[in-house]
């Protein structure tokens, strides 16, 4: 995504400030313990997978990157959580209670106090958090772009026309009703298999020959090391992207003032008013995991060295990509909440009812 304005300085005085007061409290602490006071090391959960894990520690790299002392104090411990989401592979999500079920167990410790902070994928958090909590911080956003990883039968990638490669009735193994409808949409002829797991699982059942092709995020790839695997890169414009897709979000206990704080010193600019439009949008459609729907969202400087405009696009479909309709709209980063609204609206407005009721 291009950068349109670069994110603020990090603001390491503010950091500074924190670890500071953590180690007095600490060394106070340690000949005179106060009762319910929080102590070192703060707690940061997150799942189990390979990529969160990878995403996880880049994130407490950056929180310590400019401030030492809480490396050196052994600020934070991570708390692996499985999750019901990770546990159950052979279901769609729609079928076990939503993408929601990535979180739930994760934000069950916030909530009871056995983590401190949480540390998500920001397109699997629900977009209306439990009571009691917060995204406190969403990092730098990677690639939000989708890919196709191609197996044996396949041919060779044509840059106008990214779904030729695929034979006709090719089987693609996917779980994103998002990436089905848009695919099914252009190529009717395609069938598709649940395929679900994390990214070296999905690789290791294509490779078996469980499908013909599957789907992934390029931003899972690229923090995994593994973007030589993408064989098709595709445009937002031919597949948009799901909300908050490349996005990493922390989420707090919203009393807990002193980590707030601690988190806006690394809070990226650029990606908080995407985020902000992507599920401003989504709340406004309210759609389920069998709703198709999509957002994408990005800054775009209007004139060199002037302000930049936020340009967001959506789209709504129906899983059989019988139906598709996407429209985007403009304006300053500061309205991104209102301009996700307003563009969910409008799609509402003029897709088949149907499309937004809950299935049974």
């Amino acid at each position: 995504m291009e950068s349109a304005k670069p994110s603020a300085p990090f603001p390491s005085s503010a950091l500074q400030k924190v670890a500071a007061e953590a180690a007095a409290r600490q060394r106070k602490e340690a000949t005179h313990p106060e009762p319910h006071r929080r102590q070192l090391p703060l707690k940061v959960g997150t799942r189990a997978s390979p990529l969160a894990l990878v995403q996880t520690r880049a994130f407490l790299t950056l929180l310590t990157r400019f401030c030492p002392v809480l490396r050196d104090m052994g600020a934070f411990q991570e708390h692996q959580i499985s999750t019901t989401g990770d546990q159950v592979q052979n279901r769609k999500l729609a079928e076990i209670g939503g993408k929601g079920l990535f979180a739930k167990e994760i934000h069950e410790a916030l909530l009871d106090g056995r983590i401190d902070f949480a540390v998500h994928s920001l397109k699997d958090l629900e977009t209306t958090l439990p009571p009691g909590l917060v995204l406190a911080c969403t990092l730098k956003r990677e690639d939000a772009r989708d890919v196709l990883i191609l197996g044996p039968g396949c041919g060779e990638p044509d840059p106008a026309d990214p779904y030729a490669v695929l034979p006709h009735g090719a089987l693609v193994g996917c779980a994103s009703v998002r990436r089905q409808a848009q695919m099914l949409h252009v190529r009717p002829d395609l069938k598709f298999g649940l395929l679900r797991g994390n990214v070296q699982t999905r690789l290791d059942k294509l490779a078996a020959r469980q499908c013909d092709a599957t789907l992934l995020a390029y931003a899972g790839l690229r923090r995994l090391g593994m973007e030589d695997r993408a064989d098709v890169i595709l445009d937002p414009t031919i597949m948009v992207p799901a909300a908050g897709q490349g996005i990493v979000g922390v989420t707090v206990r919203e009393s807990d003032v002193e980590l707030r704080e601690l988190l806006s010193a690394i809070e990226d600019y650029e990606a908080r008013a995407v985020a902000t439009a992507e599920r401003a949008l989504l709340a406004e459609l309210d759609g389920s995991c069998r709703t198709p729907i999509g957002g994408y969202a990005r800054l775009i400087p209007v004139v060199a060295g002037g302000a930049p405009e936020l340009h967001l696009t959506g789209l709504v479909a129906r899983e059989d990509g019988s139906f598709l309709l996407k429209r985007s709209i403009s304006g300053a980063p500061g309205d991104a909440a209102r301009l996700g609204r307003d563009l969910g609206r409008s799609l509402r407005a003029d897709s088949p009812a149907d499309i937004f009721v809950e299935q049974k």
